[in-house]
């Protein structure tokens, strides 16, 4: 595929993808999110003693803020991620619930101060994913950019929903595979 037919076809999977997410009824984006977050703790061992890089859920996302909040107060850490410029890699910061946030891209809110620290698990919003792993994000290309700024690749954990499951990404040279993905269905990868 050639790169523009490529940017296109990727940009009408997310609208597609995005839409079915949304008109999920609250109740079964509920169950799901529950599942994918039991499966979460079971497979992933000590999950409160890893620094946990994670996310705001935006676009009924899986909403991950619950068991972010559980760590916490557990004596975990979570970072959330900061974006400090298109084409930059993200930014992790330390949150807790309470910490001052502002709002930036999108409207999504981030911890408005604190050192960037270095995620060893990083949990990563799936708009759509395909059997080997790759991820088809929001296009901008922050995952993948932090990732591979990472001298050590962290641990990453693709979630999301078994609606956005795909055929392929048609994934290219700069996208970086999950390690494994959660959907409510289960757990695919290594």
């Amino acid at each position: 595929m050639e790169p523009d037919e490529l940017r296109a076809w990727r940009k009408a999977r997310r609208a597609e993808l995005i839409a079915m997410r949304v008109d999920l009824p609250i109740e079964a984006h509920r169950a799901f999110c529950d599942r994918i977050e039991a499966q979460l703790i079971e497979q992933v061992p000590g999950l409160k003693s890893r620094l946990l890089g994670a996310y705001v859920p935006f676009r009924r996302e899986f909403n991950c803020t619950p068991l972010l909040i559980r760590l916490t107060e557990a004596g975990g850490r979570v970072a959330l991620p900061v974006v400090l410029g298109f084409g930059r890699p993200l930014e992790f910061r330390l949150w807790k619930p309470g910490d001052k946030m502002a709002r930036g891209v999108y409207d999504i809110p981030y911890p408005a101060e604190g050192e960037p620290v270095a995620p060893d698990t990083v949990i990563s919003p799936l708009v759509g994913f395909d059997a080997g792993g790759y991820r088809l994000g929001y296009g901008a290309g922050f995952y993948d950019r932090t990732l591979a700024s990472y001298p050590a690749k962290p641990l990453t954990i693709g979630v999301g929903f078994e609606i956005s499951r795909m055929p392929t990404i048609h994934p290219q040279s700069y996208d970086v595979p999950m390690d494994l993905i959660i959907t409510e269905a289960g757990v695919f990868g290594a």
